[in-house]
């Protein structure tokens, strides 16, 4: 759908460079797979991956928010790479347990137990997508990505996200809880929005509002404890504290390059927290909002 062009800059003048995609050969699955976490935030979990009913995954991961993600390649116009990957996603969300028990098995016992089903997701990848595409996307209430490829030459990637669909996660009842491995009991975030008032509603529409507007590849997703946005990886990640009237936004900024502000932001690299990000920026008041934009920003430019 996009038509995206590179150019070399030289002093004899502009030469624009030939974009190619690999539409049957299996490269750009091992490509991928290779630099999964580097390209999508995703980490690696299995490829070809077979179930049950016969099917076959392409690759299997969990992103950075710890959600299941199929992703499915596109290698030919006429291959229905959408519905196929749907298929999985269905399969997989009826056969958790066995995604967790990869999930242990890859990564360990604790990940697995803080798979997060809230949010599972499906990314497609091509060389390219028709309008049939995109509107088929944008009236499926499924969290979908189509990300266009290309390769110039042996040593450049050009990823372009073209459509993105989120699906909120309905909110739940006052007083709703999760219990951590630990045995921690935490409140889920949509519990958490059903009790503030409305100065903190309002605060928090504008923080949402505030990110969203940043551009047309923001996609929300409510999880269970925050609220993450992401372009193609996550750039912010938000959590209220209502008792506390502050909300916290943690981005991907390395905060040895901030000059940080005791009660405004701090180092949280090597502090626990929920959602992704080692710089904790709070909003104790509305005005903190504005205050933070050029943070936010930086964030979202990098992601």
């Amino acid at each position: 759908m996009s038509d995206i062009k590179l150019f070399k800059l030289a002093n004899s003048g502009v030469q624009e460079l030939s974009g190619t995609t690999d539409t049957i050969e299996k490269s750009v699955q091992v490509l991928f797979e290779r630099h999964l976490e580097a390209l999508l935030g995703v980490r690696f979990l299995a490829t070809e991956f077979v179930t049950t009913n016969g099917g076959r995954m392409d690759t299997l991961g969990l992103d950075e928010n710890g959600c299941p993600v199929i992703i499915e390649y596109k290698r030919a116009m006429n291959e229905n790479v959408i519905n196929q990957g749907l298929f999985y996603l269905d399969w997989l969300m009826d056969h958790r347990k066995d995604f967790q028990w990869l999930v242990m098995e890859k990564l360990g016992k604790a990940v697995a137990d803080s798979v997060d089903w809230s949010a599972p997701c499906l990314i497609c990848v091509a060389g390219d997508f028709n309008r049939y595409d995109d509107h088929a996307v944008r009236q499926i209430q499924r969290n979908i990505r189509l990300i266009k490829y290309r390769r110039f030459g042996e040593d450049l990637l050009l990823l372009d996200q073209v459509t993105s669909t989120s699906v909120k996660k309905p909110v739940a009842l006052p007083g709703t809880v999760e219990v951590s491995p630990s045995g921690t009991r935490y409140k889920t975030i949509s519990a958490v929005i059903e009790e503030l008032d409305a100065g903190m509603i309002d605060r928090l529409e504008a923080v949402r509002a505030t990110l969203c507007a940043l551009g047309d590849d923001v996609q929300e997703t409510m999880l269970r404890f925050y609220i993450a946005f992401k372009r193609i990886k996550n750039f912010a990640c938000v959590e209220v504290r209502p008792r506390e009237g502050r909300i916290l936004i943690f981005l991907k900024i390395d905060p040895v390059t901030v000059q940080l502000e005791p009660g405004f932001s701090r180092d949280v690299s090597k502090i626990g927290h929920y959602g992704t990000g080692d710089l904790e920026v709070t909003l104790s008041r509305p005005e903190d909002l504005e205050k933070a934009l050029s943070l936010i920003q930086r964030s979202y430019d990098g992601a």
